[in-house]
């Protein structure tokens, strides 16, 4: 009866009272009273101490995006990414059944196409405002791509649905390594090939400067500042010679280190509503010199 009002009261109490309860344990005289009080201590108290770790690393991915996912999420992660891979590189299937779905552009309209990564996907779930007002525009950017992959999916998310123009905003997922190593040459050429396409189908084209990046928090080891201000004069001096529009996101948003400005993005790459509005009036501006350009 005494070992079971002891181990009730063990269990009962805060973690802290764990080892004072332990100190009773060496006045025990009954050898298997003192066993089963060990016993019973040191499960609860590696439950405790379990639930505790768990509880802190809860806590701190709610405070601390950074953390890093559990081995089995991860692994699940890779598997889902390694599957796309081989089955859909370019995720032509993202957009596919609301392509399908759009209806023929209507006498007078000027269809706009913004084609992107994250930074474009992003835009009209923070920002939603500004394509409520501009019904015309349609979002096709796909968070976390490359240069590569938007140019195999450029005629079926941009060619085919018939625009007046496109908004090409592109290059700092492969800045960053997302598919691989790849030269600033190539992402320019990439970038290049889409504006050649577009203008190929008399399709006006936009092109916008990569934002300003200091770190990436997903490759930290990189230091992409330098190849992003060289890449956006790359950009800057082809649109120049084409007679393109050129959107400069990257000067009012940089900061002196030539990273994003700390009011206009939480993680330093991708904007927040506040960076959206800075790049809502530029575009909007740029949109309306391309369409005058006979």
């Amino acid at each position: 009866m005494k070992i079971e009002m002891y181990i009730k009261g063990l269990y009962f109490k805060k973690r802290s009272n764990i080892i004072m309860k332990l100190k009773i344990f060496f006045t025990m005289k009954n050898g298997i009273s003192k066993l089963l009080v060990l016993v019973f201590a040191f499960v609860l108290y590696t439950s405790n101490l379990s639930n505790c770790f768990g509880q802190e690393r809860q806590s701190a991915s709610g405070q601390n995006r950074n953390i890093a996912p559990n081995q089995a999420r991860l692994d699940s992660f890779r598997l889902a990414a390694a599957e796309k891979l081989r089955n859909d590189w370019a995720n032509l299937k993202k957009y596919s059944d609301e392509n399908s779905k759009i209806p023929a552009v209507n006498p007078g309209e000027k269809r706009v196409v913004f084609m992107g990564n994250s930074i474009t996907e992003f835009w009209k779930t923070i920002d939603p405002d500004f394509f409520t007002r501009n019904k015309s525009i349609i979002d096709r950017g796909i968070s976390g791509q490359t240069t590569p992959q938007m140019l195999v999916r450029f005629r079926n998310d941009v060619i085919d649905l018939n625009p007046s123009a496109v908004v090409i905003l592109a290059g700092t997922n492969d800045i960053a390594g997302n598919t691989g190593p790849i030269t600033l040459e190539n992402i320019f050429g990439n970038i290049v090939s889409m504006a050649e396409l577009a203008r190929a189908n008399k399709i006006k084209v936009i092109l916008c400067s990569v934002l300003p990046v200091y770190r990436y928090p997903w490759s930290p080891a990189l230091e992409p500042a330098e190849k992003i201000a060289k890449l956006n004069s790359m950009l800057q001096s082809y649109a120049s010679k084409n007679k393109i529009v050129y959107v400069d996101y990257f000067s009012p948003m940089a900061d002196e280190k030539k990273g994003m400005k700390v009011e206009y993005s939480a993680d330093g790459v991708h904007p927040n509503l506040k960076g959206y509005q800075v790049m809502d009036d530029l575009v909007e501006k740029a949109i309306s010199r391309a369409l005058k350009i006979k």
